[in-house]
């Protein structure tokens, strides 16, 4: 009497196992959109709120207010877009196999994500040191609060790609295994979209 297997196929469980991944990646990502569509909208509050308190004062900024520096803002803008390069050169790595290139250009996005903070840094410095604050003046609070809101998304974004960049470092991540690169890299673009939004908001127009 023949005995009827009760597991699939090698090749069946894998194909079930592929198609799994599929969804997992394809719930992932749409998870992903809906987050970053909140934070889009609360962004775009931010930025309504922003264009309402310039409409509602004769002139921006007031006068008498140090002009905001244009040269290292600029520079920072270069390297968030930089950046931005590098993680998603380091996702189409992954994408072929290259695991140990995923992990140099992770850690090339967390050196350009710690030179844009420090070069943040530096340009708050140098817009406290002109007299501007936001204790003693509208258009200092709104410079410093758009600025700093962003910061923190740069953070939050830089240590989750330290987290993975860990992982990658762990061989964890594979051609076929890499959901978690991919997410990151999409919050990362994300955050370089909303500075450059605001660095023409705030340093240009």
């Amino acid at each position: 009497m023949t005995v009827m297997a009760t597991t699939p196929p090698p090749l069946i469980r894998q194909g079930q196992a592929g198609q799994s991944g599929a969804a997992r990646e394809h719930t992932s990502y749409v998870g992903m959109v809906i987050f970053l569509g909140a934070w889009a909208m609360m962004f775009a509050a931010l930025f309504f709120a922003y264009v309402a308190v310039r409409l509602n004062v004769p002139s921006w900024p007031p006068p008498g207010t140090p002009a905001l520096p244009l040269f290292w803002p600029a520079v920072n803008t270069a390297v968030l877009l930089a950046s931005s390069v590098t993680v998603h050169l380091g996702l189409s790595k992954i994408r072929n196999w290259q695991v140990a290139a995923l992990r140099r250009w992770l850690l090339a996005t967390l050196g350009l994500g710690a030179l844009f903070l420090a070069l943040q840094f530096k340009v708050w410095l140098a817009v406290w040191d002109t007299g501007l604050k936001m204790s003693n003046s509208l258009y200092g609070s709104v410079f410093y609060a758009l600025t700093t809101v962003h910061a923190l998304h740069v953070v939050a974004g830089w240590i989750a790609i330290a987290a993975v960049a860990v992982q990658a470092y762990r061989g964890v991540y594979r051609k076929n295994r890499h959901t978690a690169v991919r997410m990151v890299a999409m919050f990362w673009h994300f955050i370089d979209v909303i500075w450059v939004v605001m660095f023409l908001a705030v340093y240009v127009l």
